[in-house]
């Protein structure tokens, strides 16, 4: 049995994107792993928040999770900030990681720009060094496994190079050394107006995602107005038709079908017949999942449940970080 760890940040309402390319994975390796799941709320707030919001939207996520698939009673999901080790071993390994090499992380790049783009200067730290603290929530457990998607692989190589650097340093295997886990269908969503950027829930332009809470006529409307292009043809061609090409991603993984079969299904039929039946997929889907979402929302056994569930992740927390200590010199 392998032990797998992420999660999901808590800023605004969950996305299509989010479930495909991340939390559909959770439920789906859940069966045969040791899971830790949490909610990132301290990832949350590398930018801007307010703490009324950030509150809810954690518990929105928590609640997400479960609607989902999450089994709370199999797997440790918790909140990131009430498992205090994770901070502690964020900063030892900022202390053992390079500006250049921060500095290099592309995600920190793009999250700038779009710092810069509201009228400021002045970028938070935790958002350059995040994908420390991202490093110490993988490390922490002894992760052999880590699903990613494409925008999150730099910052697990890092993790890795992290790990490595400090077990030849301090002669010792403190730290496991994780591997990625990929998943080819779905691993990442673009947005659906710009079928060029990644669906996502800062965006712009909210016609081009997705939002698990949202209105269903809105989410049918959405997918009937996607940007798509000329040619009429349902064919799995990224380069020359992104826009179709990343309805069939979301129709694939939500069916199941291949690229292939998805071809041969709507072969001379036109965009607005092949538009139709994603949107139908995906508004049953998401109807279904915003039933057991309100069951959860509505009642306390998700509190209750992330609060035994945080027991359970300091305990084996505590333990890592005593080690690293040790390692350290920190020791008590």
């Amino acid at each position: 049995m392998k032990k797998i760890v992420s999660g999901i940040q808590s800023t605004n309402s969950l996305t299509l994107g989010n479930y495909l390319g991340a939390l559909k994975n959770f439920v789906e390796l859940q069966n045969d792993n040791q899971m830790f799941i949490f909610i990132a709320d301290m990832h949350s707030i590398t930018v801007e928040f307010d703490p009324k919001t950030l509150k809810d939207n954690r518990r929105s996520v928590a609640c997400m999770y479960a609607a989902c698939g999450l089994d709370f009673d199999k797997n440790v999901v918790f909140y990131q900030s009430s498992v205090l080790p994770h901070t502690q071993l964020g900063y030892i390994l900022t202390c053992h990681s390079y500006m250049g090499e921060l500095s290099r992380m592309t995600q920190f790049k793009d999250k700038s720009l779009k710092v810069n783009a509201n009228g400021t200067t002045n970028i938070p730290t935790g958002l350059f060094v995040y994908p420390t603290l991202m490093a110490a929530d993988i490390l922490l457990y002894d992760a052999d496994i880590v699903p990613v998607g494409k925008d999150q692989k730099q910052h697990i190589e890092l993790t890795r190079d992290i790990a490595l650097r400090m077990n030849k340093k301090y002669r010792t295997d403190l730290f496991k050394v994780p591997e990625m886990y990929s998943v080819k269908v779905g691993e990442k969503i673009m947005d659906l107006v710009d079928p060029t950027i990644k669906m996502s829930k800062s965006s712009s332009n909210p016609k081009g995602t997705i939002f698990l809470l949202e209105d269903i006529e809105s989410i049918r409307k959405k997918i009937m107005q996607a940007k798509t292009d000329s040619l009429n043809i349902v064919k799995y061609d990224v380069e020359n038709q992104p826009g179709i090409s990343n309805l069939m991603v979301i129709y694939a993984a939500i069916t199941k079908k291949n690229y292939n079969e998805i071809e041969k299904d709507f072969e001379n039929k036109n965009y607005g017949v092949f538009k139709k039946e994603v949107a139908d997929v995906v508004v049953d889907f998401i109807s279904s999942v915003q039933q057991k979402y309100n069951e959860y929302w509505n009642g306390n056994e998700i509190d209750i449940k992330l609060k035994n569930n945080s027991i359970k992740a300091n305990e084996i927390a505590s333990k890592k970080i005593s080690l690293v200590h040790e390692v350290l010199g920190l020791e008590k």
